[in-house]
């Protein structure tokens, strides 16, 4: 062989053993991302699994410890659940599959298959713990039948909504007339909920259907403090000379991280604009008073938009208590 040659077999010798390891590199990445991906997601469903099981006994317990002895009913399709039952002693267990068989089939068609599939399994959990737990009447006060009743029920389906799944199909047929005649769901949910007590009121009393509504405020409550928590996230926009100080003060002072845009500000008769940074930050409800005493303290004109954020995931929300 001569020295050329040696060269270049020396050359492709090592090139092929460098695409070999990095190829036994990239399959090790892949092997480790797909065992991650799979533990993330066996998580999520032992999560989910957990939220909807909690979910369907608070529900369970809502109904047979408090509203079925009393003929109480909810909104939605849970109400007409309980109303059929008062009015034809027919099992509710039964009455909650049939009547929310067609809110599963449109989740199908509205949302998506996991939803539905999730929806239906938690819908047919509910009516066997229905069917077979066995829960003790806990009173036969009107009023503490009325708030607890909904408090229970209601926190069952915001567990069971945690969970990625509902065990009340009425939110699936709002959001379905919404999107055809372009109402909002709150409205569509209101219409629902008036006929289902008007038709109380009519075939029950109105003493009945009068307490039946505390029990809808008191669930729908109860449901959405369950789902947005006490600790509702206000997402602050501030726009401010002083940017760099109210920026390290989020930071050290109140223990939340930034983001900071770059924009102009327009002002005067002719808008007149200047290069501004503008700062954007979420915080707890509990914080916002805190905030904005802390930022009067570096500039009371400074411009301060809040808006409502339903939800968050990472960042720096929750990772300090609450600073006095």
């Amino acid at each position: 062989m001569t020295p050329i040659t040696q060269i270049i077999a020396q050359t492709v010798l090592r090139q092929s053993k460098k695409k070999q390891q990095e190829s036994e590199n990239f399959s090790s990445y892949r092997l480790a991302k797909k065992h991650r991906e799979f533990l993330i997601t066996i998580k999520g469903y032992f999560k989910d699994f957990l939220l909807i099981t909690a979910g369907i006994f608070s529900a369970s317990f809502g109904f047979k410890g408090f509203l079925l002895t009393n003929h109480f009913i909810d909104g939605g399709a849970t109400g007409i659940s309980l109303l059929i039952s008062a009015l034809t002693q027919i099992p509710l267990y039964i009455l909650i599959i049939c009547v929310n068989i067609p809110f599963i089939l449109l989740a199908y068609n509205v949302v998506g298959k996991q939803f539905a599939v999730k929806t239906a399994l938690s819908i047919a959990g509910l009516a066997i713990c229905l069917a077979t737990v066995h829960f003790p009447n806990i009173t036969n006060d009107n009023l503490l039948v009325a708030v607890f009743g909904g408090f229970f029920l209601g926190a069952g389906i915001g567990l069971a909504v945690r969970g990625g799944a509902v065990i009340d199909g009425t939110e699936v047929l709002a959001i379905f007339l919404s999107r055809k005649f372009g109402t909002t769901i709150g409205d569509i949910i209101i219409v629902i909920n008036v006929f289902i007590f008007s038709v109380a009121a009519y075939f029950l009393s109105i003493e009945v259907a009068l307490y039946s509504m505390i029990t809808y405020l008191s669930a729908s409550k109860t449901l959405d403090f369950i789902v947005e928590g006490i600790d509702e996230y206000m997402g602050v926009t501030i726009i401010s000379s002083h940017s760099n100080e109210i920026r390290q003060m989020i930071i050290d002072v109140m223990g939340r991280g930034v983001t900071v845009y770059s924009g102009k500000r327009g002002y005067g008769k002719t808008g007149e604009t200047t290069e501004v940074d503008i700062i954007y930050t979420v915080i707890t409800r509990l914080e916002l008073n805190k905030l904005n005493t802390e930022i009067q303290k570096i500039e009371p004109s400074a411009f301060v938009v809040i808006n409502t954020v339903k939800d968050t995931k990472g960042g720096m929300i929750k990772k300090r208590p609450l600073q006095h």
